[in-house]
């Protein structure tokens, strides 16, 4: 039998991943009582139980963040000279990267990002004006009108806790908060007749969603024979061919992102990689997969301390397809997360034992995963990587013409009046569910306008990561780390501001005044709200 408890605050955030913690970390910072809920035992998302090394624009080292996340990514490299014996010259580089990855030029450990984010909540737990609840999931909630009263979520056994709050963030991987709260919102592809996007299809398609991908780490250890037991699916993965696909899923052959044209990248272990500056506008970094996600690079450690590199397997081959985790039910969802597993650990057999060696031979029984880096038993991250979620029918929808190249040319991307941060990236859509290929459409730098984290009923839900209002397309760049920690960060900002100054959300965006007065405030707090002038983007 389960127990009901129940608990208030002056914000509750449901989700611990990355928007989920820095809308913490604002709320906190501005005196605000927080609970915040996660299904799983570890926070931080994206960066933590998805294991996926941070997507950046090229300029994340100056410009084009919060001063707030720039303060994770340097925590994450005072980690490493703190506590990880380097070189000398990998400890004197300012620009350090543990990893030498070719996707970001911070590639680190899921562990050592979880202790920075750990370290950064935990002043406001010693005070007692965070409460953090893992383990627990969103199973129903209290609506009065338009009002979430309260929200009710359970752990594993049953136990169910009640928090009441003015105002609730959902900062979920997959929106888990719309459809409890029946907030308007929208699922998947959008029809080109709603939305004006050159790239949406005729008709609405809720079930085209992007592929999920289950992560995982390896090392390699010459000589040994690390093979796992062959998948009860690999029968089925190793012959399985995707219709948009030029080969079997399981190779090392898939279109190119941006071209589409057939690539047949190589996977060679080794440590040897020479310099390595991630600059994906200059090289998508994605042609050598030991490289590409490498988060543990040997030769930046003193002579023995690791054995191999460690790289991370977050490819295209992983990306699931038969189906969405959103709109099907709880029997189909499980089978599409088991497949997901099932099609991880069959790349893994398939490295192992049948990939391509430059000697002329096959497979890397080598292979090691490293489930200990990961958090888990079975060595795949904890949890899936979310690509999509559900996304709120908002005050302001981010739509692909104010922001796309091929539409505003050297315009620039759509000024908001109402910014509350900036992001870049090029809109990045993975094969889809719907049986899409990619989408990649290169975009100008954008701000985030507040009217996208408002719903258009709900006046005390915030949306407060990539369930805010884009489109699927848009979402395609509005997903990446440095983004979500934005919304979410403005997100806990502004409820904290509400509650100060007894207004709602909708209030300080309509009204120029108080809107004018609450982005001074951000830009205090170190919101960057509109781009510097950028040659050659």
């Amino acid at each position: 039998m389960s127990r009901q408890n129940n608990l208030r605050a002056d914000v509750l955030i449901v989700g611990g991943g990355v928007g989920g913690v820095a809308a913490a970390l604002a709320a906190l910072r501005r005196g605000r009582s927080v609970v915040m809920t996660e299904e799983y035992a570890w926070l931080g998302g994206q960066l933590t139980t998805q294991a996926v090394p941070p997507d950046e624009h090229t300029w994340i080292e100056q410009f084009g963040c919060t001063r707030t996340y720039r303060a994770f990514r340097e925590g994450v490299r005072d980690y490493y000279r703190t506590w990880y014996p380097l070189t000398e010259a990998a400890r004197r580089a300012p620009d350090l990267n543990p990893g030498l990855g070719k996707v970001s030029r911070l590639c680190h450990e899921p562990r050592v990002a979880l202790a920075v984010l750990e370290g950064m909540l935990a002043p406001y737990r010693s005070a007692g004006l965070l409460r953090v609840l893992t383990g627990h999931v969103a199973v129903a909630a209290d609506v009065d009108g338009d009002r979430v009263r309260a929200v009710t979520v359970a752990d594993a056994a049953g136990e169910r806790v009640t928090i009441e709050a003015p105002f609730v963030l959902d900062a979920t991987e997959l929106g888990d908060l719309l459809p409890l709260t029946d907030a308007e919102h929208v699922t998947g592809f959008e029809s080109q007749a709603e939305t004006g996007e050159p790239s949406a299809p005729a008709e609405a398609q809720p079930w085209n969603q992007q592929a999920f991908s289950w992560v995982f780490a390896v090392e390699h250890d010459e000589g040994a024979d690390h093979t796992i037991d062959r998948p009860d699916s690999y029968g089925f993965w190793r012959e399985y061919q995707p219709e948009v696909w030029p080969d079997r899923l399981l190779s090392l052959t898939a279109p190119d992102p941006r071209t589409l044209e057939t690539l047949t990248r190589t996977f060679v272990p080794h440590s040897d990689s020479g310099p390595v500056l991630a600059d994906q506008s200059k090289d998508p970094g994605d042609r050598d997969l030991w490289l590409f996600r490498r988060i543990l690079a040997r030769d930046q450690f003193t002579p023995g301390f690791a054995r191999s590199d460690v790289t991370v397997v977050n490819w295209p081959m992983i990306d699931y397809l038969p189906g969405p985790l959103v709109g099907v039910s709880d029997e189909e969802r499980e089978k599409h997360l088991d497949g997901a597993r099932q099609l991880s650990f069959s790349m893994l057999y398939w490295l192992q034992t049948e990939a391509p060696r430059p000697d002329g031979g096959t497979g890397w029984p080598g292979l090691r995963l490293r489930p200990d880096l990961m958090g888990s038993e079975d060595g795949l991250a904890i949890a899936p990587y979310i690509r999509e979620s559900r996304r709120i029918r908002a005050r302001t929808t981010v739509v692909e013409q104010d922001l796309s190249m091929a539409v505003r040319g050297d315009a620039g991307a759509v000024a908001y009046r109402d910014s509350v941060g900036v992001g870049m990236y090029r809109i990045d859509l993975h094969p889809s569910t719907g049986g899409d290929n990619y989408l990649d459409v290169p975009s100008s730098p954008f701000q985030i306008p507040l009217g996208a984290l408002l719903p258009v009923r709900l006046g005390n839900l915030l949306a407060a990561g990539k369930n805010i209002g884009t489109t699927h397309i848009t979402n395609g760049c509005y997903r990446l780390h440095p983004v979500e920690w934005n919304i979410g960060e403005a997100a806990g900002a502004l409820a904290a501001h509400c509650l100060d100054q007894g207004l709602t959300p909708e209030q300080v965006r309509a009204d120029d005044n108080r809107l004018e007065a609450f982005q001074h405030e951000l830009v205090g707090d170190g919101f960057e709200l509109a781009w510097p002038e950028i040659k050659g983007y």
